[in-house]
């Protein structure tokens, strides 16, 4: 059975102070939740106080990207490894705000897929399709050709050590949620489409959704077959609402 795991974003939100407080409300709150998994990621400035305030707990964390590249000349860029250095075991690839703000495509987003994985991270690879697309009924199309484009590259083995997350961009920094229904259909989807290549990794691979998951909205989102967690955005900045995540998922 998989265990459910919620990923909280922090996107480009935090301060050294705001930090320590949210990191000790969550650790607080999430101490007695053992049945469920849980990660932040934060901006790379902060992987070190987060490092060092949620070593020994039960939250893990990670960053929100990483270049595809183990070192170089390329100013600004963080290295899978740096991220290894600072205890991180998960790092997001290809948000849908990567690759619309800053031009990520599925090929620069299979690369940093493929270098997390060689640096013995958990990638957790994110796949949507836009307001326009889902009403041209092109949601399949979209998501299964992102889905692809790691899956013909590197083969579904590789997803036995990955996250995938649905993401629908018209969801995601909305009131406008995708209902569970609508969540679950994409996500019944995305297995079915590992399933072809690889039934066994289909079962296992954890799909989490992400957009505009709250507290009132994630226990019937998580008690769908097919949804095995969330990625929490805006929820994440607050403690109450992200423990009240976390405690749909234990």
């Amino acid at each position: 059975m998989r265990r459910k795991l919620v990923v909280g974003n922090w996107k480009m939100h935090g301060s050294i102070a705001e930090n320590k407080a949210l990191l000790d409300g969550i650790v607080a709150g999430v101490r007695e939740y053992l049945n469920a998994d849980y990660v932040v990621c934060a901006p790379y400035p902060y992987l070190n106080q987060t490092q060092s305030l949620l070593q020994g707990t039960n939250v893990a964390w990670g960053a929100q990207n990483l270049c595809s590249t183990t070192d170089g000349a390329l100013t600004g860029a963080v290295s899978p490894a740096m991220l290894v250095d600072y205890g991180c075991t998960h790092v997001i690839i290809g948000h849908s705000e990567r690759r619309n703000l800053f031009h990520e495509t599925d090929d620069t987003a299979a690369a940093r897929f493929n270098a997390a994985i060689n640096a013995g991270l958990i990638p957790i690879f994110c796949m949507g399709e836009s307001a326009e697309e889902r009403e041209s009924d092109w949601t399949d199309y979209i998501v299964g050709r992102q889905l692809d484009s790691i899956i013909r590259r590197f083969g579904p083995h590789v997803l036995k050590n990955a996250v995938l997350a649905y993401e629908p961009l018209w969801a995601v920094g909305s009131d406008t949620p995708a209902t569970p229904e609508q969540a679950e259909e994409v996500h019944t989807f995305i297995r079915k489409r590992v399933a072809r290549c690889d039934p066994e990794i289909a079962a296992g691979v954890r799909i989490l959704y992400g957009g505009s998951v709250t507290p009132a909205n994630a226990p019937k989102l998580f008690a769908m077959p097919d949804i095995d967690g969330g990625l929490i955005g805006r929820a994440s900045l607050k403690i109450d609402d992200f423990v009240a995540i976390c405690r749909a998922a234990n």
